[in-house]
């Protein structure tokens, strides 16, 4: 069999592997050698192992079944440490030097597994079992049943290490993408390519060729995969060519775009330095042709699921590709004649074909191999690999057969996958027993090949080209016809076989999910025989594969129950991605700091030059708190800061909220629209407070809007919806009232805008704005705006509005400014001990004057709620005012914005907290609202909150209980005005 004394199973001769290049890799910990071209399925067939895995549910020994992407079986966990990477098929891994390969579901090992137990209570865990088990008694299901479940469910496991490589995205554009690098794809590809078009042509596979590397065929006076060389040779040598190995086309989608996963580096035990461990392709194509060739499909037949038994176009892949066989006594199963080529490959390799068992009455003869026609597969034997097989003979007698291997072939399934993705529906083609692509197909898209039914090479070949130049036709580029080579030809001659109904054990369909013929049987008898029912029913496909191998055998049984044709039963749709994708992938570069885009306030570095701690504010990064030497506790410098600057003045960078410019002759209609409070009358040089609503009268958002010219306003948002709301004010713009002379920008970014509060605020802008602006209470009032300009003509605007409650400004500069800015307020804020606040000192402050913000704006509070109703203006007509009256939001016991403070000034209250009567059950019946925002207030000496109260402003005064039943917390306290300091507003107007 073997010279290479360590793989016994590797053939002497043949095979597209390189012998001198020998590869070492580990699976479960033990040590074997492969060589360079192997696949890790093919160097453990090598070395003579045939047990790989362990079934999902009852933890039956599998082997490898297949040669590639539709592999249910042979799935490890491959590398180690922060690179390991579980659930990965065996038969489209490349084996590299160094690589470390794991089984999985299992325990303790892949020979002596403990969960095997399930298998011997299988009777009990049938199809739909967790329907109709773990339903009594009812406390049991959160402290055992959910428990041990979780405990068992999954495959494989996760580091919890982050990754350490790179995944990227990129754009491609093609007149032509050819998916599949198979005899049909390589015919399309050179083709089009002779023509000068631009061609992308992509294969999942790391080596161009497809079946022609699997195939003895002759084409002309070569052979298919010599023919294969010469095409790709050729192809790459053209400039309008890119070919794409490793890249496995996902999905389909709108106006002729499609997802690719390149593995760049997923045969490299770690990425060269820069590169991408995986890319992430969006291709824009024109036109494109699927070339995804055809999947055999296995016959199901009691205990078809042992190490050993595989499709038998598999195995002969493994013998001619790899120079690997799974064993040195080979049976083959069939009921068609391609399980025969399986037959003749084995017998010039040398491996001895135990015999053929063909389900056709009148099947052919094979000289030299015995052929049992009309024969059945009725059982086999062999706990960890298979060791014999039973065959039921025609004439009804049973015979035992010697083999380590059985080929089992039961038709060909076209690979249809991506032509379901914009819900084409399969049709059923007679002549090849499956189902071929039909229905309405992505546009732009045609099908070669044996994705199309087109089984024979020649038929592949000439379709390949016939779809090549249809294609480019569309898109008016004119191509020739290539000269294709003589190749085979034969006919399809199948007799549709799907199980083999003998006995009482089990035939399995769906392997990795543990499927049986009887659970289909069951599913029929329980009435769930839609076949998406059925699939939900018994998870046939619901498995990695996407019932690759199994899907159409369980809709065959099902039409059998049912006493149906299978076009009438019909089949499920499929959906991207074709293939597992990595969740990485998908993400790129978009992970930790760029996860997206990461904004830097104008005073970012001077904040960090004082030490600043920093926050994600939506995506901008904002001081939080500015600690001085000697604080050792945040709360300190909170504290220090809301003191000082109530006692003084202090300074807040509030870039980050919104700035929206509205121009034009309508604009003030506009406005008066967007807001529910009037604008219509609002003064240049003024500035008014806005409530903006939803058309289901739930608040949006809230801000100023200041009026600098007739026709010239600038609004301000919330940092969270400066985004949503300029999407809405756009919306409201040019679909709701395109007749109205208004034009909207974004200016967030443009302008540094900076918080100056405290009662010396006043006396600390006479040091920057220039002196021909009168900064006095009268001239510049309370909500007074203007265009001014700073530090000896520097072009600025200035608003009179506070969030604090004191005596404040906000002052704006051109973003390349607001450095300078910045140093000059706190140079001129010395004399008067100005300190920097952060958003921490800004929350506090706001929540003791009582403003709403997102904590209250959540998305489900309205104008009445926040203690507002009174804005919503009845005389005018605006977004959202007249649902906001809906008897559902104006309940006389509606929650009200107020504010609490404990009984026990020592007590703190918790955000999120509900409120009950003193007396009251705590239950959600008796639930009065609850808690929003929460904080210590250093000008109190105590906590406080504000918070939604079931007719909260009649109830002022009352003493409540906060409960948090979650941490087990409950607190007295007091309903109080949510205006904690200067409820009459003294200090805004100074």
């Amino acid at each position: 069999m073997s010279d290479f004394t360590n793989q016994p199973n590797r053939l002497d001769n043949g095979g597209m592997i390189d012998r001198s290049k020998l590869i070492e890799f580990t699976f479960d910990g033990k040590q074997y050698d492969g060589f360079e071209g192997d696949t890790l399925a093919s160097a453990l067939l090598a070395n003579n192992v045939r047990l790989m895995g362990r079934s999902f549910k009852y933890h039956r020994p599998r082997g490898v079944m297949t040669a590639g992407s539709e592999e249910p079986n042979a799935i490890v966990e491959l590398r180690s440490g922060a690179r390991q990477e579980p659930n990965s098929r065996a038969t489209v891994t490349e084996l590299f030097d160094g690589l470390e390969a794991r089984s999985q579901n299992r325990w303790p090992s892949l020979k002596f597994d403990a969960m095997a137990i399930n298998d011997l209570f299988s009777n009990f865990l049938t199809a739909g079992f967790y329907y109709k088990t773990f339903m009594w008694p009812a406390a049991f299901w959160e402290k055992l049943y959910e428990p041990i479940i979780r405990h068992a469910a999954g495959l494989g496991s996760l580091s919890a290490k982050a990754d350490p490589d790179i995944y990227d995205k990129g754009f491609l554009h093609c007149d032509l993408l050819v998916i599949g690098a198979g005899p049909a794809g390589l015919a399309a590809a050179l083709t089009a390519a002779q023509a000068g078009a631009d061609i992308i042509i992509a294969d999942e596979d790391f080596v161009f060729g497809g079946r022609l590397n699997a195939e003895t065929y002759e084409m002309g006076d070569t052979s298919g995969a010599n023919w294969a060389l010469e095409t790709i040779a050729e192809l790459k040598s053209m400039n309008n060519v890119r070919c794409m190995t490793r890249t496995t086309v996902i999905g389909a989608f709108d106006h002729g775009v499609y997802g690719a996963v390149e593995r760049v580096s997923d045969h490299l035990a770690i990425p060269e330095d820069g590169k991408p461990r995986q890319v992430l392709w969006r291709i824009y194509s024109k036109r494109a042709v699927l070339a995804g060739g055809a999947i055999e499909r296995p016959i199901c037949f009691p205990n078809n699921d042992r190490p050993g038994i595989m499709q038998a176009s598999a195995i002969r892949s493994y013998v001619n590709r790899w120079a690997s066989t799974p064993a040195s006594q080979i049976a083959i199963f069939t009921n068609n004649d391609n399980g025969y080529r399986t037959a003749t490959d084995l017998r010039a390799q040398g491996v001895d074909v135990s015999a053929i068992i063909d389900t056709r009455p009148d099947a052919p003869k094979v000289e030299g191999i015995e052929v049992l026609a009309g024969g059945r597969v009725i059982d086999t034997s062999g706990r960890l690999g298979l060791n014999a097989i039973t065959v039921q003979m025609k004439n009804g007698t049973k015979r035992i057969i010697k083999c380590g291997a059985l080929g089992v072939s039961g038709g060909w399934n076209p690979n249809v996958h991506l032509t379901c993705h914009q819900r084409g529906f399969p049709q059923w083609q007679d002549d090849i027993a499956a189902f071929v692509p039909g229905g309405s197909l992505p546009v732009g898209l045609g099908v070669a090949g044996a994705a199309n039914g087109q089984f024979s090479l020649d038929a592949c070949l000439l379709s390949g080209v016939q779809t090549a130049v249809a294609l480019l036709e569309d898109i008016d580029i004119k191509a020739k016809a290539i000269k294709i080579p003589k190749a085979e030809d034969a006919k399809i001659n199948i007799m549709p076989f799907w199980h083999v109904g003998y006995g009482k054990k089990r035939a399995w369909v769906d392997q990795q999910n543990d499927v049986t013929v009887k659970d289909i049987k069951l599913a029929h008898q329980e009435n769930f025989r839609s076949v998406e029912h059925l699939k939900r029913y018994t998870t046939l496909g619901m498995a990695t594969d996407q019932g690759k191998t199994s899907n159409i055998s369980g809709l065959a049984i099902m039409a059998e129950l049912s006493g149906k044709s299978i076009p009438d039963v019909g089949t499920t749709m499929f959906r991207p991605p074709y293939t597992p994708t990595a969740i990485g992938v998908m993400a790129g570069r978009s992970r930790d700091s760029h996860f997206r885009p990461t904004r830097l306030t104008p005073s970012h570095k001077w904040a960090e030059e004082q030490g600043a701690v920093f926050v994600e504010a939506g995506m901008w990064l904002r001081a939080q708190w500015y600690p001085l030497q000697g604080e050792t506790h945040w709360r300190e410098s909170v504290d220090r800061e809301v003191l000082a600057t109530r006692a003084s003045v202090g300074v807040c960078d509030v870039t980050s909220l919104g700035k929206i410019d509205i121009q034009g002759s309508d604009a003030t209609i506009f406005i008066n629209r967007v807001y529910c409070n009037g604008f219509a009358k609002l003064p240049v040089g003024k500035t008014r407070y806005g409530l903006m609503l939803r058309e289901d009268g739930i608040v949006m958002d809230d801000g100023t809007t200041a009026r600098l010219a007739e026709s010239h306003y600038v609004m301000t948002t919330t940092t969270a919806n400066a985004v949503s709301v300029f999407r809405h004010l756009e919306f409201c713009r040019q679909c709701l009232w395109p007749d109205l002379d208004v034009q909207l920008i974004s200016t967030t970014e443009s302008w540094a805008q900076y918080a100056i509060a405290g009662p010396n605020a006043r006396k600390v802008l006479e040091n920057i704005v220039d002196p021909e602006f009168d900064l006095s209470n009268t001239a510049f009032p309370f909500m007074a705006c203007g265009e001014i300009t700073v530090c000896g003509g520097l072009r600025a605007r200035l608003f009179r509005i506070s969030f604090s409650g004191e005596l404040a400004y906000e002052l704006a500069v051109p973003t390349r400014y607001g450095d300078a800015l910045i140093r000059r307020i706190m140079e001129a804020g010395v004399p008067f001990d100005i300190v920097p606040y952060g958003t921490e000192a800004l929350g506090v402050m706001r929540i003791e004057k009582g403003h709403a913000a997102g904590n209250e704006l959540n998305g489900t509070t309205t104008a009445l709620n926040l203690g507002l109703g009174r804005m919503v203006s009845s005389t005018k007509d605006s977004i959202g005012s007249i649902l906001s009256r809906r008897e559902g939001l104006t309940q006389p016991d509606a929650v009200i914005q107020v504010g609490f403070k404990p009984i026990n000034h020592a007590d703190t209250l918790d955000a999120g907290a509900h409120l009950m009567r003193v007396d009251d059950p705590i239950n959600a019946a008796h639930d009065q609202g609850y808690i929003t925002s929460v904080c210590y207030s250093p000008s109190l000496g105590h906590s406080i909150g504000l918070g939604f109260l079931s007719n909260g402003s009649n109830r002022i005064g009352e003493i409540i209980r906060a409960v948090n039943p979650l941490q087990g917390r409950e607190t007295l306290i007091e309903v109080v005005s949510p205006h904690f300091i200067d409820p009459e507003g003294e200090r805004l107007h100074a």
